[in-house]
């Protein structure tokens, strides 16, 4: 199986119309959309790559698609939240922050708090003990992601200190 990511989808699209744009070349075994973003999943690699060259940049009900293999995240990553950013944090700056614990495979930043997601467990424990309640850009604060599904990092989290003035990392 293969998946495929199609961003810049038009609101008014549907999953059936979708679906059928990519069985002209192969079995489509799963389509979903969220929001103007969406995933097809093919049976084989050479009928997703010619629907990948056929259809990125076609355009349908007036928007041009992005269509590309999808680029998804090892599922053995852990998911940290982190809060309270100041203004001018952008993702390259927090991964980059980050990498000084280890790997990190994604960084979303939402508003005033981000997403960032490590390769490994250890290295996100350790930026949790380091980083949480610093000033980094902002008061920041460091912890599992509760909307993660990794059960193993909510158990380990560690308790939160009490509050304090925040340790500086400059």
């Amino acid at each position: 199986m293969v998946k495929i990511f199609i961003g810049n989808l038009a609101c008014n699209t549907s999953v059936e119309e979708l679906r059928g744009l990519f069985e002209k070349y192969g079995k489509v075994t799963e389509c979903d959309i969220v929001k103007n973003f969406g995933f097809v999943h093919m049976s084989l690699l050479s009928e997703a790559e010619e629907a990948i060259q056929n259809l990125n940049q076609h355009q349908l009900n007036g928007w041009r698609m992005n269509v590309e293999l999808s680029k998804g995240r090892p599922k053995s990553s852990t998911k940290l939240h982190v809060g309270n950013l100041g203004e001018g944090v952008t993702a390259d700056i927090l991964q980059a922050k980050f990498e000084e614990f280890g790997s990190v495979v994604e960084c979303d930043v939402v508003k005033d708090y981000a997403f960032v997601h490590m390769e490994r467990m250890e290295d996100a424990m350790d930026a949790i003990n380091k980083m949480d309640n610093t000033a980094f850009k902002g008061d920041v604060s460091v912890r599992c992601s509760m909307l993660s599904i990794d059960l193993d990092c909510a158990l380990v989290t560690p308790p939160r200190p009490t509050p304090h003035a925040p340790k500086s990392l400059s």
